[in-house]
């Protein structure tokens, strides 16, 4: 119980952060560009947040077994990945719910900041054009996660084993500066 208290605080004060950056970053990036930019931006926060949706299901779907054989033959990224597995949970709290729903509400603030430079470029009323934005990124948000999750479901190893060899990539470069 107090691992699971600790691991709450941890991931409610990191929501708070990352939300915070990605806020501001669309924020910044919304406040002086054209139309074409704003949606461009509200894709990107849709498909990241598909994305990650995708490698949270697959570390909840993949079986740690295959890791294992991996582990034994020094493939890399094989320990990397049968840690995500033995903490699946949390990794895919992080990946869907803090990752993936930052960017919904992300895609959703910029969408309105797109919809209200929509409704006045063009003299539409702010409602109806609101109203379409907020339905067009939601549809699209769950059109996209409902395709990832069979696709994350039945190619779960291979997804796992490609985000532990993205992140060992990481890992090697960090170990170098040090």
């Amino acid at each position: 119980m107090k691992r699971d208290i600790k691991w709450i605080i941890t991931i409610t004060i990191l929501s708070f952060i990352i939300t915070l950056i990605f806020s501001l970053g669309s924020n910044t990036l919304l406040e002086n560009v054209n139309l074409i930019i704003g949606v461009i931006i509200i894709f990107i926060f849709i498909i990241l947040g598909i994305i990650f949706d995708i490698i949270g299901v697959a570390v909840q779907s993949s079986k740690e077994v295959a890791f294992h054989a991996m582990a034994s033959k020094k493939v890399k990224g094989a320990k990397t990945a049968k840690k995500m597995l033995a903490n699946s949970d949390k990794v895919s709290s992080f990946c869907n719910d803090v990752i993936g729903d930052i960017c919904n509400i992300i895609s959703g603030s910029a969408g309105l900041v797109v919809a209200l430079e929509i409704a006045n470029k063009f003299n539409i009323k702010t409602t109806l054009v609101t109203l379409l934005m907020a339905s067009l990124i939601a549809s699209l948000t769950i059109g996209g996660k409902a395709l990832g999750k069979g696709y994350a479901v039945s190619q779960s190893e291979y997804i796992v084993s490609k985000v532990t060899k993205i992140l060992n990539k990481f890992e090697k470069k960090k170990k170098k500066r040090k």
